[in-house]
């Protein structure tokens, strides 16, 4: 055993605890978006609705997948209502992919749902902690984004 740094032991115990439990409800929320959808595309969807509309090579490289993951992905989000594919105004060979507005009006329900649990949950917190959390978070993700981009060219996601 070595001298590791309890604070930090805890941390990542706590960060893998959480990330299994993130895996969990990604596939939970994907079935209560659509029965048929798969887990990973929940992902995907709540992306293109936060940025705008995106290549699936965007896709690719934001969400640091491999392009038949996403492809398969998008192709199920396409198929099932979700997400509209066009042309790209910028390369006729290469298509946008958007949330269609059902997906937008599903995705709302859901998120408006999970903000309600998290408010629910959270209730005994003062609200400085929370806005703390949140601040701490950001900090952590703007981390590992940095470096994703760095090992694998990865597109930091647009903030906003």
């Amino acid at each position: 055993m070595t001298d590791a740094d309890p604070a930090f032991v805890a941390l990542e115990r706590e960060i893998g605890l959480l990330l299994r439990r993130s895996r969990a409800i990604s596939a939970r929320l994907a079935r209560e978006l659509h029965p048929d959808l798969d887990g990973a595309a929940y992902g995907l969807l709540a992306l293109l609705e936060d940025t705008g509309p995106l290549r699936a090579s965007d896709l690719v490289l934001r969400l640091g997948l491999d392009k038949s993951t996403v492809s398969r992905q998008v192709a199920s989000l396409v198929e099932l209502g979700l997400v509209d594919r066009a042309a790209d105004p910028d390369d006729g060979r290469a298509h946008v992919l958007t949330p269609s507005a059902e997906g937008s009006a599903r995705l709302l329900r859901i998120r408006a749902a999970r903000r309600a649990r998290w408010e629910t949950d959270l209730a005994g917190w003062p609200a400085d902690d929370v806005a703390t959390l949140a601040v701490l978070l950001e900090r952590l993700n703007r981390i590992g984004e940095a470096r994703e981009a760095e090992a694998g060219g990865v597109a930091p996601p647009a903030t906003g």
